[in-house]
């Protein structure tokens, strides 16, 4: 596992419900999902923004969870079984160089990228597979830890997404973050 990865044990302070004081899921995540999308969420963790994906699709739609850490996946299925919320859920296990995506070409409506490209060896080789798994027209919401993630690394992420077809369409205020609608082209 890359040095760079969240390790596991922090999920737990990552889906605390006090972490909604600072990013309230709900009121992130409306603007861009609606009943029966299909959403990728990489890197979920233990699924904080991820109970909230599931919810906005709806029973019609279906959110892709995929994470390199086989805990913070048990973790997500059973608080999403305790919420009644799995079978909206497609819960994957990525590999370290794919995240196991070419069932999903232009299938995918939204890309919720929250606090993990800073963690991935290649952020262009990222943008790429996600830009495949996305549909035309379709956005991602790009957000990254200010205190991680200085403005200079964060312009060369969107320099990444721009080169797998990935244009701006806005910057949010999110609190605490650099962050970035992006279309795709």
């Amino acid at each position: 596992m890359p040095h760079r990865v969240c390790p596991w044990w922090i999920g737990y302070l990552l889906a605390s419900p006090l972490r909604r004081l600072q990013y309230n899921p709900a009121e992130i995540l409306a603007p861009y999902v609606h009943e029966g999308m299909t959403v990728l969420e990489p890197g979920p963790g233990m699924g904080f923004f991820t109970l909230e994906l599931a919810r906005l699709v709806g029973a019609s739609g279906r959110v892709v969870a995929v994470d390199i850490q086989p805990k913070m996946l048990d973790r997500l299925k059973r608080r999403a079984h305790d919420a009644g919320l799995d079978d909206r859920l497609d819960v994957r296990l990525a590999q370290p160089d794919s995240m196991g995506l070419a069932d999903l070409s232009r299938a995918v409506d939204f890309v919720l990228a929250f606090a993990m490209v800073h963690e991935v060896p290649s952020p262009g080789a990222f943008f790429a597979e996600v830009s495949k798994a996305l549909k035309p027209a379709a956005g991602v919401l790009l957000v990254e830890p200010a205190g991680h993630v200085k403005p200079a690394e964060f312009e060369a992420e969107l320099a990444s997404a721009a080169q797998a077809g990935l244009v701006p369409s806005g910057r949010p205020a999110i609190r605490r973050s650099l962050a970035a609608s992006l279309k795709k082209a």
